[in-house]
């Protein structure tokens, strides 16, 4: 391997063949992919992983209601997957199945090394089941009798089961999380396990009975019985490397990274590390954790009807549909927190990201090339010893590649794929000025040797922009990247090292690129619009119990950001305790996005939900002004989020 060449084994859950791909899978999977893209990218030895994972109870009685044999139904929803990841151009290098002869031949090797050594025995339980979650329930988490996640009745059912000694590693996980900070990000979700940590840590399930469920892989040393979901299920990550001793494995386990969502945390951040050290295994080097997706503001449901099929979505809007999805959810979502998908939003960022600034930097240059230099990319003038008049520009535009460029490689690093984006959109802000400062079309009508010469220079710039502009989009936006390197010339496989304004051999041809990104009509209603002012005169005394109606609670700014096309308008993500809501606050002029995060403001609670500049914000936050001068609300004293103010 190349020096400073680094190696990366990327997964995603492998997910549950219950239910067709859907936007919560796909954000997940998609961001796997832009990061396997980028260490590909920047040179790095990458092996990325997706499946599927398909035993248990759900999935033995869907197969049931359909008539079908539980491995006939596993193989249709698991079909269904590979296409919709072929269709989202996903560079998976593995797609594993629990029913794979490879899976069930690591799982049943790992059960017989914990049953040798002792850490699995054969007990007695009884508790409250969830069937839809395949799980038993404390009292503490159900206490009215229903299932927190699908709000159904608990069944109570008693039985004999295997279970694995996870309580004897409580201290050593502690003592691990602790000892290497990074393991799990974002840091909350860090925080989060040490604190369920502090309870005592139960020994857990492995096992379900054959008279109750066949669907499973046998336990080797009791073949009456078979694995529970997640001694299954979390051990795909090895047996897709072959397992202990395979060179694959001993190649790609030591740098493990894996890509989850909130939901399945527990599972992740405490059976599994607890597991492979048992089973005298290292434990994998990170765990990147999501948030969720809500749709217009709501929870995704099937009885809601708003359930996001990517494929369907990404249809509806031809050539382009595909990196404008990908583009919409990771610019949207700040990795870690939640985030809200709705047409309205997503046509926001298209004309305003894709079509205004991407497509028509790109229009542009390559129009320009051909009209004003035959299409040919011309010879650069030499490197001047420093800016003349006017000059400045060609100085400016390395260094504003060589800034996106470590922005990026930072942003990624922290998997935050937004700040990549927003890096990079910088870069293409850029790109427009440098073209609204040199007028090549009045360079071109000039005939003097030295306009002529000034146009030279700026043609080249811009072919040289085009093709750094093309790397630089590859893990985010590979086809509309594809496309701007064939522009000029480009169609061979380009690392991130190649992205510099040196590299364009002159006399290449540049084709004219058009409709990269074409704008999109937007709904014919119009969005609701915020208050040009915030101050008003004192209106008429009102009484305590009008007063009462109002309902203001404390929350943590937990990520703000600019809304697109708005200089007024910041989009804050916060949390009320219980739950987290995204408020647009008319505060941009006077305050930086980063000056409010981690701030603990007062909001208005239940405001019905409004639309400010095609964001849903779902709240208000309280501010003071007086003439030019605006202050928000802020807590002198740390009260948790979701206190009432009264």
């Amino acid at each position: 391997m190349s020096p400073g060449r680094r190696t990366f084994y990327l997964t995603t859950p492998i997910y549950y063949v219950n239910a067709t791909p859907h936007l919560g899978h796909a954000y997940t999977t998609i961001v796997a992919d832009a990061m396997a893209r980028y260490r590909r990218l920047a040179g790095d030895d990458v092996w990325f992983l997706t499946g599927t994972d398909e035993h248990g109870d759900n999935i033995a009685q869907a197969a049931a209601q359909a008539s079908v044999s539980p491995q006939a139904y596993a193989d249709r929803i698991s079909s269904a997957f590979r296409e919709a990841w072929l269709g989202l151009g996903i560079t998976n290098d593995d797609f594993i199945r629990t029913t794979e002869a490879r899976h069930k031949t690591v799982v049943q090797a790992i059960l017989r090394t914990l049953w040798d050594r002792g850490e699995i025995y054969l007990g007695t339980y009884g508790g409250q089941y969830c069937f839809g979650c395949e799980r038993f329930y404390t009292e503490k988490e159900n206490a009215d009798g229903k299932c927190p996640d699908h709000q159904r009745p608990l069944t109570y059912i008693e039985e004999e089961n295997y279970f694995f000694k996870m309580s004897k590693y409580q201290r050593w996980l502690t003592e691990h999380i602790e000892g290497h900070p990074e393991m799990i990000r974002p840091e909350r979700y860090r925080n989060e396990i040490l604190g369920f940590l502090r309870d005592p840590l139960q020994d857990l399930s492995i096992s379900r009975p054959r008279t109750r469920l066949e669907w499973g892989i046998p336990l080797p040393f009791d073949d009456k019985y078979v694995t529970y979901v997640w001694f299954d299920a979390l051990i795909n990550y090895v047996s897709a490397l072959g397992g202990p001793g395979d060179t694959r494995f001993e190649t790609y386990w030591p740098h493990a990274q894996h890509l989850i969502g909130k939901d399945i945390l527990k599972p992740h951040a405490v059976y599994w590390p607890c597991m492979l050290q048992a089973a005298g295994l290292p434990v994998y080097t990170r765990l990147h954790v999501h948030g969720y997706w809500t749709v217009g503001g709501q929870k995704m449901s099937k009885s809601l009807g708003n359930v996001v099929e990517p494929r369907a979505f990404i249809e509806g809007y031809g050539r382009v549909g595909n990196d404008a999805f990908r583009y919409f959810i990771m610019r949207e979502m700040t990795f870690g927190l939640d985030a809200d998908f709705s047409k309205d939003a997503f046509l926001g960022r298209f004309n305003a990201d894709l079509a205004n600034d991407l497509g028509n930097f790109v229009s542009r240059a390559s129009t320009m090339i051909q009209n004003f230099g035959d299409g040919v990319i011309p010879t650069p003038r030499p490197a001047p010893g420093g800016p003349g008049p006017g000059e400045e520009w060609e100085f400016a535009l390395p260094a504003a590649l060589l800034k996106a460029k470590d922005e990026i490689a930072a942003a990624m690093d922290d998997f935050a794929f937004q700040k990549a984006l927003a890096a990079i959109g910088e870069y293409i802000a850029r790109l427009n000025q440098y073209v609204d400062a040199m007028h090549p079309w009045t360079l071109a009508k000039d005939t003097d040797p030295a306009a002529r010469e000034r146009l030279t220079g700026v043609l080249y710039m811009l072919g040289a922009s085009l093709r750094c502009l093309g790397i630089l989009l590859t893990p985010f936006l590979p086809d509309a990247s594809a496309r701007i390197l064939a522009a000029v010339g480009e169609t061979g496989k380009l690392g991130l090292s190649e992205a510099r304004y040196d590299r364009l051999s002159p006399g290449g041809r540049v084709q004219k690129v058009s409709g990269l990104f074409p704008r999109l009509e937007p709904p014919t209603r119009g969005d609701a619009r915020p208050e040009e002012g915030v101050t008003g005169k004192p209106g008429s005394r009102i009484t305590i119990d009008e007063f009462g109606k109002v309902e203001l609670r404390v929350a943590e700014v937990l990520a703000a950001e600019p809304v697109p096309k708005s200089k007024k308008l910041l989009k804050l993500t916060v949390s009320l305790g219980t739950e987290q809501r995204t408020v647009v606050a008319g505060i941009a002029e006077h305050y930086a996005p980063a000056d409010l995060v981690g701030k603990r403001v007062v909001v208005v609670a239940n405001l019905e939900p409004a639309r400010l500049m095609g964001v849903a914000s779902d709240g208000m936050v309280l501010a003071g002004s007086s003439g030019e001068r605006l202050a928000v609300v802020v807590l002198d004293r740390d009260l948790p989020s979701g206190a009432r103010v009264t």
